[in-house]
């Protein structure tokens, strides 16, 4: 009997063991990649400039979206999970939890800052936390804050549920402003040249948006607005060129940063997300399941099939 009870206690400590060894397929520090962040099939595909694999990572966990914090870590979240997970690329092992309770909608890093911020549409806040997972401070905003940028110190936040686009000084998370906008907006993107930030959206009910909203990144006053197609909410910058996914048209449009469209083309299957990587533009096909690999003037050079949904592009550049 003391024989059976010494092997049954070696096998769970073996169980264990491997349970805490479990880990992902490593990612060289030194790779380049852009990775496609699949909902439908909760994984991650990963790849480099050429479209070649480098890894897929696939979660039991139900994770809804994913930000980088260099040059080594990815954070992950779900909107009905209770936390918030950290993963090592190098070593594709979890090395930190946050505990947020459900309801996270988004995850944004601020490098000039290196302050991670979570947004939460169950409590209607914004937290902030520093490089090693510790909360800095929170902040309630508006209802159902999701889409961010920052820039010079201050936190941009679009409250997709209410006609509200918050600002927040980063370092006391203290309410700044509150800038009107239209309702169901997301997408969001500083651009330095013009000093204004862009403002994507969905619009309401049988009544797309077509228009991207341009701000004064002063005052919040809209100063322009950019004729585009229907429900356009990814945005990327490469160099001048300003890039816009139209997830409700499979429309991809190039604007200078004046707003001036320079060119628009069909790719992808309901995209909801664009990325520039390496002098490309990449651009994630949710219906498809295809990341499209494109020049900067639109020529599709390949793409390339990943999970079940990929609802998010990651770059990282080394």
């Amino acid at each position: 009997m003391k024989k059976w009870t010494a092997l049954l206690f070696l096998c769970i400590i073996w169980i264990l063991q491997g349970c805490n060894d479990e880990h992902f397929t490593s990612i060289n520090q030194h790779q380049s990649f852009v990775a496609s962040v699949n909902i439908l099939e909760p994984s991650i595909d990963f790849f480099d400039s050429k479209g070649e694999r480098i890894a897929t990572w696939e979660f039991d966990k139900a994770y809804t979206g994913a930000t980088l914090i260099p040059y080594d870590r990815i954070v992950l979240y779900g909107h009905e999970l209770n936390e918030v997970d950290i993963y090592e690329l190098s070593t594709g092992k979890l090395i930190q939890s946050i505990e947020t309770g459900t309801g996270t909608t988004n995850a944004y890093y601020d490098e000039e800052e290196n302050v991670l911020f979570i947004t939460n549409s169950k409590k209607n806040t914004v937290a902030s936390f520093n490089e090693h997972g510790k909360k800095l401070g929170e902040i309630r905003l508006k209802d159902y804050p999701m889409s961010m940028d920052s820039h010079q110190g201050k936190l941009y936040v679009v409250n997709y549920k209410s006609p509200v686009l918050s600002v927040v000084d980063i370092k006391s998370m203290v309410l700044i402003d509150e800038w009107p906008i239209d309702k169901s907006s997301t997408g969001l993107l500083v651009v330095e040249e013009t000093d204004t930030l862009w403002v994507g959206g969905h619009g309401a009910g049988s009544h797309p948006n077509q228009k991207v909203k341009v701000l004064d990144l002063q005052t919040g006053q809209l100063v322009q607005e950019i004729q585009a197609s229907h429900m356009p909410v990814g945005f990327t910058k490469n160099g001048e060129v300003v890039y816009i996914t139209n997830h409700g048209s499979n429309e991809l449009y190039a604007c200078d940063v004046n707003g001036n469209v320079l060119w628009s083309k069909e790719v992808g299957a309901n995209p909801f997300s664009v990325a520039a990587f390496k002098d490309m533009i990449i651009v994630a096909g949710f219906d498809d399941n295809q990341i499209y690999f494109l020049e900067e003037d639109g020529k599709v050079l390949h793409n390339n099939p990943t999970k079940s949904g990929p609802f998010q592009l990651l770059v990282r550049e080394v």
